[in-house]
């Protein structure tokens, strides 16, 4: 069923949404609606390479909902609700449930509830996206496109976690790994560029969240992320790994509880936490002009990316067809590639190729492309990723299977 097709992302304070016309993947509009259910609401609008924007109080998604509506009427991206074939709704946790994207019905809905312990931040406003969609356009099929699909491939000896076998049994406790949607485009998008189905990638999604993921064979084997987005790497505001310990410690030495201290743990750490500058931007310009704790953050990071591309190069074997930096951060900052590569250079037998490095990035010459030297044993790319269009092909997949 061809036509147009509406993504929708909905955080928990925020709702993003895309309007493609599919196959074809042509993006209509885009849209960011902030801060709902704070007093100064606004949103932004993206059509023909133009940017509007409004403002207004959103007591809740349901109020964002219909600013979307009003848009997508008002820019006469469509004249009409039902031209909306389908819905594709990112949605944090699948858990164990799925490991596809599903049309949604009453029997998702139900699973995705029995998943907000895990998921306690995003969840909620994304079923109330799911309802608010179904209410305003209830002719077009509604999709769920997970975040933690993708990572199901994982072998359980990658997915576990040396707990009581109890807490798995009984509490699904184990890696489910996110950003999926991410990592599924870009081992697409790798598997043309290279003409090879089973391909060995180690990815680098690194924005202010960040993940690192192991594919093989064309498959997710190993991701950074774990139960929650906490786990991994050392991101913009969330710790990365940590001794668990530590969570005990501090609630003896000081007057935080458990809540509190999860709190600070998502969001008052990483560069945050370190240095107090949560934008990688602003971390540069610090570090740059000498500030000391923002060159310790930078270096903490750095590390941590290295610490797993080190790792998974030895779980592939050496048998790396590319390592890929995607996401906010690797595919515009050009100092941070060049340090990466470089601290790996002599182990993987690689080098950078600074003037393709040096040209690639925000209001660069280019947007991707290889940034090692021809003689490099492992090729090094910066490819963009595109989450909004890897769930509306999936939305339009899922749809045109359950029709055929």
């Amino acid at each position: 069923m061809n036509g147009k097709y509406l993504v929708v992302n909905c955080g928990s304070s925020s709702l993003k949404f895309s309007l493609f016309i599919m196959p074809e993947e042509k993006e209509l509009i885009s849209g960011y609606i902030e801060k709902i259910g704070q007093d100064d609401s606004f949103w932004t609008i993206k059509i023909d390479g133009n940017k509007i924007g409004g403002k207004a109080f959103l007591k809740d998604h349901v109020a964002a909902v219909n600013v979307m509506i009003d848009e997508l009427i008002k820019n006469k991206v469509i004249n009409s609700l039902n031209e909306i074939k389908g819905i594709g709704h990112r949605v944090l946790h699948g858990g164990e449930f799925y490991n596809d994207s599903v049309i949604i019905n009453d029997d998702v809905i139900e699973n995705i509830n029995t998943l907000v312990k895990l998921g306690p931040l995003h969840l909620p406003s994304e079923l109330d996206g799911i309802k608010a969609m179904s209410e305003n356009i209830p002719t077009a099929k509604a999709v769920a496109v997970f975040d933690t699909a993708f990572h199901q491939t994982m072998p359980d000896y990658n997915y576990m976690y040396a707990l009581p076998y109890e807490w798995y049994n009984k509490y699904r406790v184990r890696r489910y790994g996110f950003h999926g949607t991410s990592h599924k485009y870009i081992t697409e998008v790798m598997k043309k560029k290279l003409n090879k189905e089973d391909v060995n990638l180690i990815i680098c999604h690194v924005g202010s969240g960040a993940s690192i993921s192991c594919i093989k064979n064309g498959e997710c084997y190993d991701t950074s992320m774990g139960l929650t987005p906490l786990e991994g790497l050392m991101m913009g505001t969330r710790c990365g790994n940590i001794d668990a310990a530590i969570i005990k410690y501090i609630n003896d030495v000081t007057t935080f509880n458990l809540e509190q201290i999860m709190d600070i743990l998502n969001k008052n750490s990483g560069l945050l936490g370190v240095c107090g500058k949560s934008d990688f931007r602003d971390l540069t310009k610090a570090r740059d002009e000498g500030d000391n704790l923002a060159i310790l953050a930078y270096k903490m990071y750095c590390k941590s990316i290295i610490k797993y591309i080190a790792e998974y190069y030895f779980e592939l074997d050496g048998t790396v067809d590319a390592v890929v930096f995607t996401a906010g951060v690797l595919e515009n900052n050009i100092k941070i590639r060049e340090d990466i590569i470089n601290s790996v250079s002599n182990t993987m037998k690689v080098k950078i190729n600074k003037d393709k490095n040096d040209n690639i990035g925000y209001g660069k010459e280019y947007k991707e492309g290889i940034i090692t030297t021809d003689d490099s044993k492992i090729p090094f790319y910066v490819v963009p990723t595109s989450e909004e269009i890897m769930i509306a092909r999936d939305t339009y997949r899922v749809i045109n299977d359950s029709l055929a």
